[in-house]
């Protein structure tokens, strides 16, 4: 009997390669010329696995949001992995953005994944959706290469 050969598939960022992206953020924010004087803020809440802006405007705000990609994208962040939500209106007048981290594949994304590989009909893949990962395996090495 052959051994089972397995992988996963799943996503993710590292939080704190986020969080050392958003301390950068924030320095480089408070030290831009435009931001003096004005309230902003870039914080990251791992326990909701978000990224909060906030600024006295949209218009600061995307400024906010420009930096820190610029931030994660030097930190090796994924991009694909955060979700920025709408722009609201906060109290005392000022604007407020939450962007969201993904962590896992979503349950949907991890379906259309189980469909594609049973679509191809390969010999003896077993495809199993394990929370926020996919585990695929085969009883042999050599039915998973295709």
């Amino acid at each position: 009997m052959a051994a089972t050969q397995s992988f996963d598939v799943t996503t993710g960022c590292d939080l704190q390669e986020v969080d050392n992206a958003v301390n950068q953020a924030l320095k480089e924010i408070i030290q831009r010329f435009d931001f003096k004087g004005i309230k902003v803020g870039v914080a990251l809440l791992r326990a909701e696995n978000t990224i909060v802006l906030t600024g006295p405007d949209d218009f600061k705000i995307k400024a906010i949001w420009d930096v820190l990609q610029t931030k994660l994208v030097r930190r090796k962040v994924p991009l694909k992995n955060l979700t920025p939500g709408a722009i609201e209106n906060a109290a005392g007048g000022t604007a407020r953005q939450e962007i969201a981290l993904q962590q896992g594949i979503p349950i949907e994304a991890a379906r259309e994944i189980v469909k594609f590989v049973k679509e191809h009909k390969l010999k003896k893949i077993q495809v199993s959706i394990q929370a926020d990962q996919v585990r695929v395996s085969s009883p042999s090495e050599t039915s998973c290469r295709a």
